[in-house]
């Protein structure tokens, strides 16, 4: 839980706080980077830079650890091909 109630995806990203959020992945994209947050629990909130104030994705430790994984493996480069 936050100080504002249960963490959950889709919820506000500002109710994460302000601290603590990284740009893992950026590049001359224009200013479109994802910013990422490790939780307390372990689990990770991810949201789009240009709308810090919209809505976080909250996946497990284990979740973001297999997308991880099949990214570096190619697995996900037919999002962007």
């Amino acid at each position: 839980m936050n100080s504002k109630g249960p963490i959950y995806s889709g919820m506000p990203a500002t109710d994460l706080g302000t601290e603590g959020w990284h740009k893992p992945w950026s590049g001359t994209n224009g200013g479109s980077c994802v910013e990422a947050k490790r939780l307390p629990d372990g689990s990770v909130a991810v949201r789009q830079s240009t709308d810090p104030e919209g809505p976080a994705l909250v996946y497990t430790r284990d979740e973001m650890l297999t997308f991880l994984e099949g990214a570096k493996s190619g697995k996900a480069d037919f999002l962007v091909a």
